[in-house]
C-alpha cells in the first residue's frame, strides 16, 4: 500500500471550522436559498436534488463566494452574495450528477449515488434543472460581468469533462494535458466562486485578480489530493469507493508518474489495466505498490502543496484578519485531507 507523506510543522489538524464559523450566518441563508430554489411541482426534481445537495459535503465553493465577498468588505443588506453562492453550489451539484452517470458511480458522499437510485436519465435531467436554476440566480443578481464569469466557467467545466473523457484510458497522456483537465473540471469553479465574491463587493481590480488566482490554485491542489486519495484514502473518509479512478481507467497524476518512471514490465501492467481495462484480482493492490515504489502519490501531494503555496501567496495583498487566516487554513485543510 502506498504511504502518504506527512505535512511537517503542523501542530494541529487544519480545519474548515474557523471559516465556517465566520461565515455561519451567510451559509445558513445559502442553505435556505438552496432549499427554496430546488422546489418544483415535478416531485422527482426536489426529491433527487435533495438526495445530492442535502447529503452534506463541505460546501467549499459557495463558502468561497461568501468569504471572498466579506474579505472584500461586502456589507450590503441585500442577498446578492447569497444568490451567487447558491448558484455556484447548483453548478457544482449539476456537474456531480452528470459525472456520476458518465463514471457509472455507485457512491456519492458515502450514500448511493442518484443515478444508482433513480437511473441515468433522471440524474441527467435533474442536473439540467440545477443548471437552469443557476442561470436564473445569475440573472437575479443583475450583473452582466458576473453572468459572464459564471457562464464561461460553466463552459470550461464542460470542456474539462470532455477532455477527460477523450484522454481516458490513454496512458500516454502528458502531465500538461492532465493539468488542463483538472483546471477545467475542478479548479475553474473554485476560481469563479472566489472571483465573483470580489465582484459583488465592487472590487474589480487587484483584489478580484488575487481571489481568482487563490481559487484556481486552491482548486488544483484540491483535485490533486483527491486523485492521490483514490489510491491511498479510506472509503469512509472519501464518501466513494477507493480505487474508482483505477477501475474506470482514469488518467490521473499518480498513474502518469508511475507509468513514466516504471520499466517495461510496469508499463505493460498499466497498459493492460488502464488502456485495455483488463483488470484482475489484486491489480489495484499492485498499482498501489508501484505507486509507492516510484513515489508517484508522494510527488502528487508535493505538487498539491506547491499549488497550495501559490493560493496562500495570492492573499498577500489583503490585510491580516481572522477571515484571511481562516481562508489560509482552508488551503491547509484541502491538502491535509490526505493525512
Amino acid at each position: 500500500m502506498a504511504k502518504v507523506v506527512t505535512l511537517e510543522g503542523k501542530r494541529r489538524t487544519p480545519s474548515l471550522e474557523p471559516l465556517l464559523s465566520l461565515c455561519a450566518d451567510d451559509m445558513t441563508r445559502v442553505d435556505r436559498e438552496i432549499l427554496a430554489r430546488m422546489r418544483s411541482p415535478v416531485a422527482l426534481i426536489p426529491e433527487l436534488a435533495s438526495h445530492l445537495v442535502g447529503a452534506g459535503g463541505k460546501r467549499m465553493r459557495p463558502l468561497l463566494t461568501v468569504a471572498s465577498a466579506r474579505l472584500c468588505g461586502y456589507r450590503a443588506d441585500d442577498d446578492r452574495h447569497i444568490k451567487l453562492a447558491t448558484c455556484v453550489e447548483f453548478i457544482h451539484s449539476a456537474t456531480l450528477l452528470h459525472d456520476d452517470v458518465v463514471d457509472v458511480s455507485i457512491l456519492r458522499r458515502g450514500k448511493p449515488s442518484a443515478n444508482s437510485v433513480w437511473g441515468d436519465k433522471a440524474s441527467v435531467l435533474v442536473g439540467d434543472f440545477l443548471f437552469t436554476r443557476s442561470f436564473e440566480l445569475m440573472v437575479d443578481v443583475g450583473s452582466l460581468d458576473i453572468l459572464g464569469v459564471l457562464s464561461r466557467a460553466s463552459t470550461t467545466i464542460a470542456e474539462g469533462e470532455v477532455l477527460q473523457l477523450v484522454s481516458q484510458r490513454d496512458i500516454s497522456t502528458p502531465e500538461a494535458t492532465y493539468l488542463e483537465v483538472i483546471k477545467g473540471k475542478t479548479a475553474k469553479l473554485f476560481a469563479a466562486a472566489a472571483e465573483v465574491g470580489a465582484m459583488i463587493a465592487g472590487r474589480n481590480g487587484p483584489e478580484r485578480v488575487a481571489l481568482e488566482s487563490f481559487g484556481m490554485n486552491l482548486g488544483i491542489a484540491f483535485q490533486l489530493v483527491d486523485d492521490a486519495l483514490d489510491y491511498v484514502g479510506r472509503q469512509a473518509d472519501m464518501g466513494k469507493a477507493v480505487g474508482d479512478d483505477f477501475r474506470e481507467g482514469k488518467i490521473t497524476l499518480p498513474v502518469i508518474l508511475a507509468f513514466l518512471r516504471g520499466g517495461v514490465v510496469d508499463r505493460e501492467f498499466w497498459k493492460r489495466t488502464i488502456e485495455k481495462l483488463d483488470q484482475r484480482d489484486g491489480d489495484l493492490e499492485h498499482a498501489q505498490v508501484l505507486m509507492e515504489r516510484h513515489n508517484s502519490v508522494a510527488d502528487t501531494l508535493e505538487r498539491a502543496r506547491h499549488y497550495g503555496a501559490m493560493a496562500r501567496d495570492a492573499l498577500g495583498l489583503f490585510s491580516d484578519t481572522p477571515l484571511k487566516a481562516a481562508l489560509l487554513e482552508a488551503v491547509d485543510f484541502a491538502i491535509a485531507r490526505a493525512h
